[in-house]
C-alpha cells in the first residue's frame, strides 16, 4: 500500500518547566528537539513551530492532542486533565492555520491520548492505557468510520506507540520485551491485514517515525543493538536522532510532532 505523503508537521518548543517531568538535562533536551525539527524540515515538511508555554510542562508532546487522518483532525481528551490547555492551542492551530475540519469528542467520559493511537494506513489500533479508555477508542472509530478500529489493552503504564509503531508501509516495529510482544499478539489477532514485523532488541528503539520514504530511529549511541537490526532489515533511507532526554517523559520520536497531509496552500505562521 502506498504511504501518504506528509506535507506539514506541527511541533512545540520545550518550556523550562519541562524539567519538572523527571531527571532531565534541559539544554540537551532543547538541542535534541532542535535537531528533530531541523530533520523534519530537511525531509521537506513545512514545520509550524509553536512557542513554549511555561504553564504546560508537556506541551512539547503535541502528538497526544489530536489524531489527524484523511484531512480531518479529531481533537483528543487527554487522560491527564492538566493537559487540557494544550488541546485548545492545537485546536486553534489546526483550524485557523491549517484549515482542517475539526471533530470533537462529545462523550465527557472519554479519555484519549494521541500516543495511544496507531494508524497503519489501513486501520486504527487504540491502546487502552492509563490515559485512554474504551470511550476514547469509540471516538476514534466514530471520527474515521472508513477504517476498522480496534482497541488493544496495554499492560504497562506506557502509551501504545511506546511499544509499537509503523516503520514503513505495512511494517510494524516492535520491541522484544514481554509487554511489547503481548501487544503485538493482540494486534495480529485482530488485524484486518497481515503486516510485516520488525523486532528490535531494545524496547526504547520501537518508537520510530516513517516520513515520506525515510525511517527515523534513535541513534547508535542510544540503541546500538537495534541499529544493527535497522541496518540489516531496512532497505530504504534512514536517519537517526538522539532522544534520550525527550524520551524520559514521552514515548520518543512520534511524541513530538503531528504529521499532516495537505494539498491546498496554507498561510505560514
Amino acid at each position: 500500500m502506498a504511504s501518504l505523503k506528509y506535507t506539514h508537521a506541527v511541533v512545540c518548543r520545550i518550556p523550562l518547566s519541562f524539567r519538572t517531568r523527571g531527571e532531565i538535562e534541559l539544554e540537551e533536551a532543547k538541542r535534541q528537539h532542535e535537531a528533530y525539527v531541523r530533520l523534519l524540515r530537511e525531509l521537506g515538511l513545512d514545520v509550524l513551530e509553536l512557542p513554549p508555554d511555561e504553564s504546560l510542562p508537556e506541551c512539547v508532546f503535541v502528538e497526544d492532542t489530536a489524531v489527524v487522518c484523511n484531512g480531518i483532525a479529531l481533537i483528543t481528551r487527554p487522560g491527564a486533565l492538566t493537559r487540557t490547555k494544550e488541546v485548545e492551542t492545537i485546536r486553534a492551530i489546526l483550524k485557523k492555520e491549517l484549515d482542517l475540519p475539526i471533530v470533537e469528542i462529545g462523550d465527557e467520559s472519554a479519555k484519549l491520548d494521541g500516543g495511544d493511537v496507531l494508524f497503519t494506513g489501513r486501520e486504527f489500533f487504540v491502546g487502552l492505557s492509563e490515559w485512554t479508555n474504551e470511550a476514547g477508542a469509540r471516538a476514534v472509530a466514530a471520527a474515521f468510520p472508513e477504517f476498522p478500529c480496534t482497541p488493544v489493552k496495554v499492560a504497562e503504564s506506557r502509551h501504545l506507540k511506546a511499544l509499537v509503531s509503523m516503520a514503513g508501509p505495512d511494517v510494524i516495529c516492535v520491541g522484544a520485551g514481554k509487554a511489547a510482544q503481548e501487544v503485538l499478539r493482540r494486534i495480529k489477532r485482530e488485524a484486518t491485514f497481515s503486516y510485516q514485523t520488525l523486532t528490535v532488541p531494545e524496547d526504547i528503539a520501537a518508537n520510530v517515525l516513517y516520513i515520506n520514504g525515510t525511517l527515523i530511529h534513535r541513534s547508535v549511541d542510544e540503541v546500538p543493538e537495534s541499529c544493527k537490526v535497522f541496518a540489516e532489515r531496512v532497505d530504504f533511507a534512514q536517519r537517526t536522532l538522539n532522544m534520550s532526554e525527550l524520551a524520559k517523559a514521552g514515548s520518543g520520536l512520534t511524541s513530538c510532532c503531528l504529521l499532516i497531509r495537505r494539498t491546498r496552500h496554507i498561510r505560514s505562521l
